[in-house]
């Protein structure tokens, strides 16, 4: 049995039993897949997920596009193009991860994040781009949420609902919300009903399609 597909059944939240199992999960997690690459809800409404399309060769997408493991980095399936944005995510288990903004320039595969292209929060409380930024206060653990407030000035990032004044500036060019998994991350998307009430002006990502 590969060590993906424990990976793999660990993201669905059980052992890894038999292999039967093993391959009706993988087959739920292709379906997923598919899903989060087209970018559409349920009742066909579009919406943000993670894409996909524009990710790592190892990383597992499910729960309808918006858990990640594996190990490697993913976009989301659209820009932050809008004024202010806001997303956040939940750190569903413990790991090495990173959670940030991108441009599809990136080496998704070459984990962590925090190059040329990318400028991210890191697990072990290091900000990155090219080079450390800066560090926070704070010892990360499972189940906390981060927020990620981006005005193209500024990348601002909440732990728990409380800004952690560390703001990565610099950002250029087009750039998606990037996450990063490895040695058994698992990161839990929010791209809206937000658990913390987002900064004043700030709102969920806007389709470019919807911005006037």
């Amino acid at each position: 049995m590969n060590h993906l597909c424990y990976q793999l059944f660990s993201c669905f939240g059980g052992p890894p039993d038999d292999r039967d199992n093993i391959i009706a999960a993988t087959a739920a997690a292709n379906a997923r897949q598919s899903n989060a690459a087209a970018g559409a809800s349920g009742d066909g409404r579009p919406e943000v997920l993670l894409d996909s399309r524009h990710m790592a060769p190892d990383c597992v997408i499910v729960k309808a596009g918006k858990r990640l493991c594996g190990s490697g980095a993913v976009l989301a399936t659209a820009p932050l193009a809008q004024d202010k944005s806001y997303f956040e995510v939940k750190l569903q288990a413990a790991g090495r991860w990173g959670v940030g903004v991108a441009s599809r320039k990136e080496d998704l595969a070459a984990v962590p994040l925090g190059n040329e292209n990318s400028w991210v929060l890191r697990s072990d409380s290091t900000t990155w781009h090219k080079q450390q930024l800066g560090s926070v206060d704070v010892k990360f653990e499972e189940g906390d949420v981060l927020g990620f407030s981006y005005d193209h000035v500024e990348l601002n990032i909440f732990h728990n609902g409380k800004a952690l004044n560390c703001p990565i500036i610099g950002v250029r060019g087009t750039v998606y919300p990037a996450f990063y998994v490895d040695e058994g991350a698992i990161l839990d998307v929010i791209f809206h009903t937000f658990v913390h009430t987002p900064p004043t002006g700030f709102t969920e990502i806007m389709l470019e399609k919807n911005i006037l």
